[in-house]
Order: structure tokens, then sequence, then C-alpha cells
């Protein structure tokens, strides 16, 4: 009898709260993870701070999630399991290997540190669901397996690395995007679709690339993440004038928390500012693969309004991947070849610092 190899697929996002209940657990891991809460104190300070600050937040981070509809959770997992499912079924199709496709969150629930997400290696992958590279997120993931491993990910064959400056990853969101305003996308696919057509030339938007923002305390400590965003919108932009798209890009960044400089401009004033000129908007989540808070919540329901209010003739969310299948199909190749290529730390070159146990010292 012939057993087929098999292997396994470990899909890592930020996370979110499934209900509730989880918020607060949510949140703790997000403002003690050194890696995202990036304070100048010792750690004896700055994880007291953090987990007051997550407590702090808490009750008023729970009215937010109240008011979406999902029963007071975030549908992140949730969405994140539908892409997982997807991709199992694809890989299975695609390959004479038994996949067994699974999901782990660097906050929150599933958590990576759980013993069933095993080492990486090459019949173990790790595909953390960042386009753009960021200490916040991609640098975060691989410090909580090498924590856990007591080894960095990068070069053993079980990491996929990002892909922000990838023409077929900028083929694919512009074709997303025609395909959005061509009415070709199924609402069925999607978490609080647009129930009306955008009426006019969508060519001649004003398309807003908007990205989670970062600490510029990050940015100084040598992380790519702008360069990165700008490599993203620089090439589906181009893709896009060869489809026709004549209106103006703009790149912005959303969900500042705290009093800290961050990345800007600001998808707020970036909004507002557009609006007063009476332009027609449309926001695309450049650095988001599936829907959640800041795309339903924020880009959803505050931009809109602030747009609205502020003069613009139109306020156009444009959805997340999701499970679209082109986009999902680029992951299954992504995947096939893992971090084959990798012969460098690329957390010193993205991130700006190498972990302990980098391979490439």
């Amino acid at each position: 009898m012939n057993h087929k190899q098999k292997k396994t697929l470990i899909l890592v996002n930020l996370g979110g709260p499934r209900t509730t209940e989880e918020i607060e657990v949510f949140l703790t891991d997000l403002f003690t993870d050194p890696f995202v809460f990036d304070l100048p104190l010792p750690e004896f300070l700055r994880l007291p701070l953090a987990r007051f600050i997550a407590k702090k937040r808490t009750p008023k981070v729970k009215k937010v999630y109240e008011s979406m509809g999902f029963g007071g959770g975030s549908p992140l997992v949730s969405e994140t399991e539908k892409q997982a499912k997807t991709l199992e079924k694809l890989l299975n199709q695609k390959t004479d290997i038994d996949w067994t496709v699974k999901v782990a969150m660097t906050c929150g629930f599933p958590h990576i540190r759980d013993p069933e997400f095993e080492k990486p290696n090459a019949n173990t992958i790790y595909l953390p669901l960042y386009p753009q590279y960021s200490r916040s997120t991609v640098l975060s993931t691989l410090n909580h397996l090498e924590k856990k491993f007591k080894e960095c990910p990068v070069g053993s064959g079980g990491y996929v690395p990002s892909f922000a400056s990838d023409p077929k990853f900028h083929q694919i969101t512009a074709r997303f995007i025609s395909e959005f305003f061509g009415g070709f996308l199924k609402p069925k696919d999607f978490l609080h679709f647009p129930e009306r057509k955008f009426d006019g030339d969508w060519k001649n938007l004003d398309l807003v690339f908007s990205a989670h923002g970062v600490p510029m305390r990050l940015i100084h400590k040598g992380d790519q993440y702008m360069q990165e965003i700008e490599s993203s919108v620089k090439g589906i932009t181009e893709q896009l004038r060869l489809i026709g798209f004549r209106g103006k890009t703009h790149i912005s960044y959303q969900s500042k928390v705290g009093p800290a400089k961050w990345t800007e401009p600001s998808s707020l004033q970036m909004i507002e500012s557009l609006a007063k000129e009476g332009k027609q908007i449309a926001v695309y989540p450049i650095s988001f693969v599936s829907d959640h808070l800041e795309t339903l919540e924020e880009i959803g329901e505050q931009f809109k309004d602030l747009a609205l209010e502020s003069g613009a003739k139109s306020f156009t969310r444009i959805p997340a991947f999701g499970t679209y299948l082109p986009f999902l199909d680029y992951l299954v190749e992504r995947v096939l070849n893992a971090d084959t290529a990798i012969r460098h730390c690329t957390c010193k070159e993205m991130g700006g610092e190498s972990l302990p146990t980098c391979r490439f010292k």
C-alpha cells in the first residue's frame, strides 16, 4: 500500500477575540508583545503597563465589537478558517501530498504557542498572512516561533515570506479591484458586501490604499514597512493603469493608538481632505487579506461617515480578499516554494534586527 506524504500548513494572523469573553485576553496578548507594544522601558515596567492598558481598554473595545453584529467578537478567526478550508482543498487537488491546513493567531485563540503547532520544517510550513513585512506582524510571528522552538524559522524550509513586491500579487490585487467594481464578485463570499453598486466610472475615482499604521519608533529601528506598502501600491497602480484606471491613488495609515507618533498621513486626514474637495473616494485595505474590525467598522463605518459628512460625492469600501480564488491559488504557489530561496537574514534586512538563533549570522 502506498502512503501519501503528509504536510501541514499553518496560516498565521494577528488574531481577534471570537467572543466577548476573549477580548481582554486578546488585548493582553497584543500589548505584551514587545514587537507590537514597543516602549523604551525595561520589561519589569513595560509588561505591567501593557496589562493595565489592556484591562483599561477592554470595556471600550467590547462596545465596538458588539456593534459589528458578530456576537460580540471579531470575524477574523472564522474568516481565516474559511481561507484555510479552501487552501486545504486546493493543495490536495494540486499535489499528491496529504495536506492539513490549520489556523494560528499571535494574539488570542487558537494561539501559536499551543502544542498542536509544531516546529517549522519542510513538512510543517508557516504562512503569515501579511502581504508586507513589519516588525509588528512578521517579525513578531517569527519571534513567537523562535521562543517556542529555540530556532528562527527563516531558512528552515517551513516559512513562507511576505510578498509586497511580487508582480503576481500586484496583478491579482488590480484584478480583484476591477472585478469588484465590475460586479463580478459574489456578495455571499464577503462580509457586509456593499448593497449598492458604485454608480459611475470607477476608473476616475480617488483610490486610497489604507494600511494599518505602526509607531514611528518601529520604523526608526529599521522596519521597512513603509517601503513595503509603497512598493505594493506602486505595483498595483501600474497594473490598474494597464486596464484603464485614470484616477489618483493615495497611501494612508489607519488604526493609530496612543499619543506616540505613527506612520503618516493618517487615513482620517486623507479621507477628510479628499472629501472636502468633493471627490469620489474608494478605500482598499492594502495590508489586510481578510475583513475584520479595521475594515468593516473603521473603514466601512467611520471613514464612510467622515467622508460623506465632509462633502465627498461618494464613498466605497472595497473588501479584503477573503476566499477570492485567484489570491488563494497564488498563496498555494508560494507555499509549494516555501522558503527554499532564502539564503540570508530577512529579519535584519526587513525588520532591523536578527533574532538570537538566526542561522545566517
